[in-house]
């Protein structure tokens, strides 16, 4: 018998894959199945970015790269945080991964020790609590519940902070809310950061996707000390349409960036060579597709949201960026006959052949996550599907 590593043990399966897996068999098998589970946009990536990375392969510029990437790469990427939220970092402070989720990886393996804390509100994009298990870190987590718009307060934090705590991790739009920090929210928890003397991870890979009067604001523009204690992660993927090509960065520390470097550089060598100068071109080059895609991102949040409001029981809270919805349904579970949201959603995605994200995987458990990734005829047809469903089935 083979005895695995305990620190694959501990992890949790994603319930995002299982219920992918068992929407693509029902698709196989030939039923006409919605999916609303999408993490991803719905559009190509623009044609700009394509012909860039094929010149690239033309020019033969197909080998090994700087561990922590090109320095063109690192140039576009100090331009566009110089460009959209007025930071200046040099090269040494930026270190390219594969992909945002290896950035965070990467951070996690560099900064914990066993035992470190690592605040997480609640609810939290399902990789986040199992990446700081597997860097021997604890996951501390603070709920942020619908009344208070999924956003934690000063306090909450200042609460949970213990002399093991190392940093928090602010993801802003947040991946599954969608809710939006303010820059006066984001103050009052840099301050107590401060306060603590602890790190700020500042997820921000949505932050191209904002709708109505709301703005982004990274904590790290805050101030100067905001600005040292955070690293940023963002990347190409929502905002470019990029996420097969796995290019993300973070933005921070030098001393933390250079020992993200020197691992990756053991593991994993370099980032796509391909996908650097394809990425090159979307921090560079124009910038009309990403607006055009926030554009219908919002158009779709604007016809779709009061559908979702108006389904008997459905309680949701219109998000402000990113592109997804979080409706609160423990109790149309309860009314429908279902033991638990997890059990609705996938009689949801077997009898209403729609498929959604229990909350669950997010520590929410009251909750599904449905995303408007994806063409509006198809999220019409697929809440009045879930509507119908939920109307059959209530039960007072």
């Amino acid at each position: 018998m083979i005895n695995l590593a305990g620190r694959v043990q501990t992890l949790t399966p994603s319930t995002t894959l299982a219920i992918t897996a068992k929407a693509n068999e029902l698709k196989a098998a030939g039923v006409d199945v919605i999916g609303l589970g999408a993490g991803e946009p719905d559009y190509n990536t623009p044609e700009n970015i394509l012909t860039a990375a094929y010149q690239s392969m033309k020019e033969g510029k197909t080998k090994y790269t700087p561990s922590g990437g090109l320095p063109a790469l690192k140039e576009a990427i100090i331009n566009k945080l110089q460009r959209d939220q007025q930071l200046s970092y040099e090269p040494k402070e930026i270190m390219v991964g594969i992909g945002a989720k290896h950035v965070l990886y990467t951070l996690f393996q560099v900064l914990l020790n066993e035992g470190d804390e690592v605040i997480i509100p609640i609810p939290y994009w399902v990789s986040y609590p199992e990446q700081v298990k597997l860097a021997q870190g604890v996951p501390v987590y603070i709920e942020a519940t619908s009344s208070q718009a999924y956003k934690v307060t000063a306090d909450q934090l200042r609460n949970a902070i213990t002399e093991r705590t190392k940093a928090v991790i602010i993801n802003s739009p947040s991946n599954p809310t969608g809710m939006l920090y303010t820059k006066e929210e984001l103050a009052e928890l840099a301050e107590v950061c401060r306060e603590s003397d602890i790190l700020i991870i500042s997820d921000e890979i949505y932050e191209k996707l904002i709708y109505g009067k709301a703005t982004h604001t990274s904590v790290a523009e805050l101030s100067e000390d905001a600005k040292k204690r955070t690293i940023i992660i963002n990347g190409v993927s929502k905002s470019h349409s990029m996420t097969g090509w796995r290019i993300g960065y973070a933005a921070g520390d030098a001393q933390i960036i250079k020992a993200m470097t020197d691992l990756a550089s053991h593991s994993t060598s370099n980032p796509t060579t391909t996908s650097q100068y394809a990425a090159i071109e979307a921090y560079n080059g124009p910038q009309d597709a990403v607006e055009e895609m926030r554009e219908a991102f919002e158009k779709r949040l604007d016809a779709i949201f009061p559908k979702v409001a108006a389904i008997p029981g459905f309680t949701v809270i219109r998000p402000e960026g990113a592109f997804y919805l979080l409706p609160e349904v423990a109790e149309v579970a309860e009314k429908t006959g279902y033991s638990s949201v997890d059990d609705f959603a996938t009689a949801l995605l077997t009898e209403a052949n729609v498929a959604v994200i229990p909350g669950s995987g997010f520590g929410a458990p009251t909750t599904i996550r449905l995303s408007y990734a994806t063409s509006l005829e198809a999220l019409t047809e697929a809440v009045a599907r879930i509507e119908k469903f939920v109307t059959s089935k209530w039960q007072d």
